[in-house]
C-alpha cells in the first residue's frame, strides 16, 4: 500500500495487531515506507536492494517523533543517491561518523583541555594557568581543527590583548600558547608537526617584557588591613598571613595544620609545595602565630584556609581579589592595579629598608642560593630569618595601627 504520506496520516495510522506489524509506502520517494508495531510504533524504512543483498530489504532511517517526515524523504534521497554510486549507505554513514569523531577529538579545545590535564594540573601556579587559557585560548578556538590555528590567529591574539592595554598578560598568553602548541606536537595525537607561534618574536609583536616594580604604599598596606577584617575567613587570614611572611599565594592557600610546629614557632613548607623543590622554613612571628591558632580546624582534612571543611585547600583566588579591591578603594577613593605576587615584592623592599642583608632577605622569599653558595652555605638561617620577620612584623603594626596623633607622652619624674 502506498500513499502520499502527511503528518495528519501518520498520526492517523493505527497500531499493528498483536505478534504483527504493517507498513505504509510513500508515494513521493521511492522505497520509502513507514513500519508500524503493535504498540503503535512508526519507524521510517527504505526497502531497496543493497549492496550484498540479491533481493530488496528494509533498513530503518529513523523513527518518527525522533525524526520528521521531511528528515526521512531527505535521508532517504541521500541513501538512494549513495546506491546509485554503488556505495553502500551504512559504511557511508560509519565513515562519516568517524569522520566527525576524528574532528572533534583534533579541536583546539580538546588538545587544551588534555593539556591542562596532563601538564598543568601538577603545576603550582595550575589554576591561574587554566583560568588564562580558558578565558584567553580556549574561549576563542574552541571548536577550530588545532591544525588550523596559523600565525594570523597568534598575532592577532596577542595584539589584541597588548592593546587592551595589558602588556604583561600578551607576553603570558603567548608563552602559553607556544607551551600547549609544542606539546601538542610531542604528543603525537592530533596530527599537528609545527607551531603556530614559530618564529614569532613576542618582543616584536608586544614590546620588551617589563619586569613589575608595583609596591603598596603605607597607606593602601593599610586599607588591606583594614578590609581584610571584612572579607573573613578564609580569605581575610590568608591575605594577613601573605602579608606577615612573604610567602607565596600557593604556599600559604596549601598550609596544612600537621606543617606548623606551634612550639618551635615555625612552619615548614615541604618539597612538593615549594618552587625549588627544597624543604623550606617560615619562622613565625607573633602576629602570625596569632593567626594561624584562631584558623577553625575541622574533621574531614587539614587544611587551614578551606571552604570544604579541610578536605581541600582555598581556590577562587580572583573573586576575593576584587572584592579585596572594591573594600581597599572605598577607604581610598582610587586604588592602583595591584596583584597578589606585589606583596611579596613589598615585603622584601620593607626588609631591605630594615637593613636586613640581601641573603636573609631573599632567603625568607625562599630564593635559593646561587652558585657556590648553594654548595658550601648549607646553614638554615632561621634565626636570621626570625628577627627579620620580627622587624617586618614590628614595622606593619605601625603602619596598619599607627600611634594617636598629638598625644604627648607622660614625663617620669626623676
Amino acid at each position: 500500500m502506498k500513499k502520499v504520506l502527511t503528518d495528519r496520516a501518520l498520526k492517523a495510522l493505527k497500531p499493528a495487531k498483536p505478534q504483527s506489524r504493517y507498513e505504509v509506502g510513500d508515494a513521493v520517494v521511492p522505497g520509502l515506507a513507514v513500519r508500524v508495531t503493535p504498540t503503535g510504533q512508526r519507524t521510517f524504512v527504505l526497502i531497496t536492494r543493497y549492496p550484498g543483498s540479491l533481493n530488496p530489504t528494509r533498513r530503518a532511517i529513523g523513527e518518527y517523533g525522533v525524526i520528521t517526515l521531511d528528515q526521512a524523504r531527505a535521508e532517504a534521497r541521500k541513501w538512494l543517491g549513495l546506491l546509485k554510486h554503488g556505495k553502500d549507505p551504512r559504511a557511508e554513514l560509519a565513515r562519516a561518523r568517524r569522520a566527525e569523531l576524528r574532528k572533534q577529538e583534533n579541536t583546539f579545545a580538546a588538545a587544551a583541555e588534555e593539556y591542562l590535564r596532563r601538564h598543568v594540573k601538577h603545576l603550582r601556579t595550575a589554576e591561574a594557568i587554566e583560568r588564562d587559557i580558558r578565558k584567553e585560548l580556549i574561549g576563542r578556538w574552541a571548536s577550530r581543527p588545532v591544525t588550523d590555528i596559523t600565525r594570523d590567529d597568534v598575532v592577532a591574539l596577542i595584539e589584541e590583548i597588548a592593546d587592551r592595554p595589558a602588556p604583561a598578560m600578551a607576553h603570558l598568553m603567548f608563552a602559553y600558547a607556544r607551551g600547549l602548541f609544542n606539546w601538542a606536537i610531542a604528543s603525537g595525537k592530533y596530527g599537528l608537526e609545527t607551531s603556530p607561534c614559530d618564529r614569532l618574536k613576542p618582543t616584536k609583536l608586544i614590546g620588551p617584557k617589563e619586569p613589575r616594580q608595583r609596591v603598596l604604599n603605607d597607606r593602601e598596606l593599610a586599607a588591606l588591613w583594614r578590609a581584610t577584617e571584612e572579607l573573613g575567613y578564609p580569605f581575610g587570614q590568608f591575605y594577613r598571613l601573605l602579608l606577615l611572611t612573604g610567602a607565596r599565594r600557593s604556599e600559604v592557600a596549601g598550609v596544612r595544620e600537621s606543617e606548623i610546629d606551634l612550639d618551635k614557632k615555625i612552619w615548614t613548607v615541604p618539597p612538593e609545595r615549594f618552587k625549588s623543590k627544597a624543604t623550606h622554613l617560615v619562622p613565625l612571628t607573633g602576629p602570625a602565630l596569632d593567626i594561624i591558632q584562631a584558623l577553625p580546624r575541622f574533621g574531614k582534612g587539614d587544611y587551614l584556609f578551606s571552604t570544604t571543611f579541610g578536605e581541600k585547600p582555598v581556590n577562587g583566588f580572583s573573586k576575593s581579589k576584587d572584592r579585596l579591591d572594591a573594600l581597599m578603594a572605598t577607604q581610598l577613593g582610587k586604588l592602583s592595579s595591584w596583584r597578589v605576587h606585589d606583596l611579596r615584592r613589598t615585603v622584601r623592599t620593607h626588609l631591605a629598608a630594615l637593613r636586613v642583608s640581601d641573603l636573609v632577605a631573599e632567603t625568607i622569599l625562599g630564593h635559593g642560593k646561587r652558585g657556590l653558595q648553594r654548595v658550601y652555605d648549607q646553614h638554615s638561617y632561621e634565626a636570621e630569618m626570625r628577627e627579620a620577620l620580627e622587624l617586618w612584623a614590628a614595622r606593619l603594626r605601625g603602619i596598619v595601627s599607627p600611634p594617636p596623633e598629638n598625644v604627648v607622652e607622660p614625663r617620669t619624674s626623676a
